[in-house]
């Protein structure tokens, strides 16, 4: 009697746990990455997204607005590991079941180890550089690809218990994306010889994601129907209207104005939804889109922008009972538009949501002090799906320093914290180059440098995030200059039926698009300039990089893997042979090294530390007194440590060189 009483109550607990049925495995989760209907539905099981990154640990509440926008982003890690007699740095610890969905850094190096369940030996080991940039032969680019100098890995990394990532590198800046799903889920662990086995999918998703306009599937044959307008100022067209239960699965666009009409017209013609009667769409055409403002070709899976000016909506939009899409003018001046809605079957259940995108603007905000600038506060149950954002930045500084933070459910410190704003976007350093991918894109930088108008976008899809009662996205306002800034952003996310956000109605104020004042640059008379030296000998990278303040737009960026010894050797030209006092102006920031400089082989003083809480431009620093000969020259830089605050990155900027004759 006594054991039967005892092994009741177990046996009831053991039929109240959910059994989730579905099978996680990377098979699975590969079909993942092109199927924007499954986005339409909460997710079944129902897991959550969470990210470790290398922020800086000093931020801890924002109670403390000191340490709230500390910079410091590169080189932390959850702890250093002795393994096999090397040091392993720690940059994600799970408990699963659960899966990875996303690796980023910008400086990738060394050999990335990724354990599954405990298991003593790597489930997948390479060097990170490779398995990042599409060089390892299982994983072809844009399955893992670089670009604009950031590295992104999207592949699904499954694994029952428990999965550690490390490296034996440190100094990265990192993100790891990843999904925990509840016990009970039926997942099967990675293991290399699935990744073998997968060659021929894998190879054949690359194919589809280096053509993301097409690479969507679908569960339904789609019909489209056409529409065309010329709406006046103030008045609406109904483009579509819609019996369900549907989904729309097509809405292309494009508006018919001269290259100088362009903008204001993509931004004064606002598109509105509505589903179920929720209207939950509301939107500059063009912003909604995902490349504003103007035509920025770009392609994705759910979104693009041809270079004629045509753009495509894929993104998944069910409904149960009716749907109607409307273009209001909101602007000054008639705007023609033409373009077709694609309706599919869809059988609505309980986990079918409504597509939202809801749209704002901000003008002349403040970058001091710095603040938490929201992209998104919802409620309801959803899941996020991405955001389209653009700044006019009326100075070449950097405005990006900011970092994503995402609450979810009632978090209270965020469970995505980044490093970066161009970070999150999937790119690195604040590049200003153009690129586009099936996930992510930086469609607009008009520069110099950061500045004029920049337009980014990234789509949550295989690493979207679920929300079942509320969702916040602050990213933060750090711009290296006290200035204004012009900031707008779209948000995407689905929601059941009662979902809500905190955006404002779009107003006619909102729509307008104010100039960028005219950025000035200078150069100093005699100056030669860093940028424009001859590259001798080289580690790692050298680039001209831009940022406000230098002498002829520019300066040169040594960065990339150095390491104490190595050597930067520069040739430079001198019209007439004498002895000169030699100035120079350089570059210093956190992740600047101590180096030697010398002239022409002859030591330029003792070494100098380029190491600063912040990138500035130093003043010109007095080099000493040497004999050049006419014509070529020679200036070397060499590592030789870094001070005790920096991250050991041992980078190095030279403005340029200032030649004096000696008496």
């Amino acid at each position: 009697m006594k054991a039967r009483f005892l092994l009741a109550p177990a046996a009831v607990l053991l039929l109240a746990a959910p059994l989730w049925a579905k099978e996680i495995s990377m098979s699975s989760l590969l079909d993942d990455m092109t199927n924007l209907a499954a986005m339409a539905e909460f997710p079944d099981p129902p897991y959550v997204t969470k990210q470790f990154s290398s922020y800086d640990r000093a931020s801890t509440s924002p109670a403390n607005p000191q340490t709230w926008f500390a910079n410091n982003d590169c080189g932390n890690y959850l702890r250093i590991e002795d393994r096999d007699g090397r040091k392993e740095h720690v940059m994600a610890d799970m408990r699963g079941p659960g899966a990875i969905v996303r690796i980023w850094s910008p400086n990738p190096g060394g050999m990335l180890r990724i354990y599954i369940d405990g298991v003593a030996k790597p489930a997948l080991e390479a060097p990170m550089t490779d398995l990042l940039s599409g060089k390892h032969p299982l994983l072809p680019p844009p399955i893992a690809v670089g670009l604009s100098q950031g590295w992104n890995l999207y592949l699904p990394i499954p694994y029952v218990k428990s999965c550690k990532v490390t490296c034996d590198k440190g100094g990265q800046y990192y993100h790891v994306n990843y999904r925990t799903y509840p016990a009970g889920s039926a997942v099967t662990s990675f293991t290399y010889e699935q990744l073998k086995a997968a060659e021929a999918d894998l190879a054949r998703l690359a194919r589809r994601l280096a053509a993301p306009r097409t690479a969507a599937v679908l569960p339904g044959e789609v019909v489209s129907t056409l529409f065309g307008a010329t709406i006046e100022p103030g008045k609406s067209v109904v483009v579509a209207k819609k019996s369900g239960p549907l989904a729309v699965a097509r809405f292309h666009a494009a508006v018919d104005a001269t290259q100088e009409q362009i903008e204001a017209a993509l931004r004064s013609l606002v598109v509105r939804m509505t589903f179920d009667g929720e209207q939950t769409v509301e939107a500059p055409l063009g912003d909604f889109f995902g490349a504003a403002p103007g035509v920025n070709p770009f392609t994705s899976l759910p979104l693009g922008v041809a270079k004629d000016g045509s753009m495509y909506c894929h993104w998944i939009m069910p409904f149960q009972e009716a749907a109607e899409i409307t273009l209001s003018n909101l602007g000054p001046s008639p705007v023609s538009v033409k373009g077709d809605v694609g309706v599919m079957p869809w059988q609505w259940t309980a986990a079918s949501m409504h597509f939202h995108a809801r749209w704002k603007a901000e003008f002349d905000v403040r970058t001091r002090p710095m603040q938490d600038w929201n992209y998104l506060t919802a409620t309801g149950k959803g899941v996020f799906g991405g955001v389209a954002f653009c700044i006019d930045n009326p100075v070449r500084d950097w405005w990006g320093e900011g970092d994503e933070k995402i609450y979810v459910d009632g978090e209270t410190f965020p469970s995505h914290f980044g490093t970066g704003t161009e970070d999150y976007y999937g790119y690195g350093w604040g590049c200003p180059q153009l690129f586009s991918h099936a996930y992510h894109g930086q469609a607009r930088c008009d520069g110099p440098g950061s500045y004029g108008r920049t337009s980014l976008h990234r789509f949550h899809i295989l690493d979207r995030i679920p929300f079942s009662k509320d969702f916040k996205f602050d990213m933060e306002i750090w711009h290296w200059k006290d200035c204004k800034v012009n900031l707008a952003v779209l948000a995407y996310y689905y929601g059941l039926p009662g979902a809500r956000d905190t955006f404002p109605p779009v107003a006619a104020g909102q729509l307008v698009l104010r100039p960028v004042p005219e950025v000035q640059i200078f150069k100093v008379a005699g100056a030669i300039e860093g940028e424009k030296m001859r590259v001798l000998k080289k580690t790692g990278t050298v680039e001209p990089q831009e940022w406000d303040g230098d002498s002829g737009g520019q300066h040169l960026w040594w960065r990339g893997g150095q390491k104490p010894g190595d050597e930067l050797l520069l040739g430079f030209d001198v019209p007439k042979a004498g002895r000169y006092r030699v100035l120079g102006r350089f570059v210093k920031a956190v992740d600047y090294g101590i180096l030697q400089l010398a002239v022409n082989d002859e030591k330029a003083g003792g070494p100098i530390d380029f190491y600063n809480n912040g990138v500035v431009l130093t003043e010109e620093i007095p080099l000493g007194t040497f004999d050049l000969e006419a014509g070529r020259n020679r200036l070397s830089a060499t590592v030789t440590g870094a001070n005790e605050k920096a991250v050991k990155a041992y980078m190095f900027g030279l403005d340029y060189l200032i030649l004096k004759p000696a008496r």
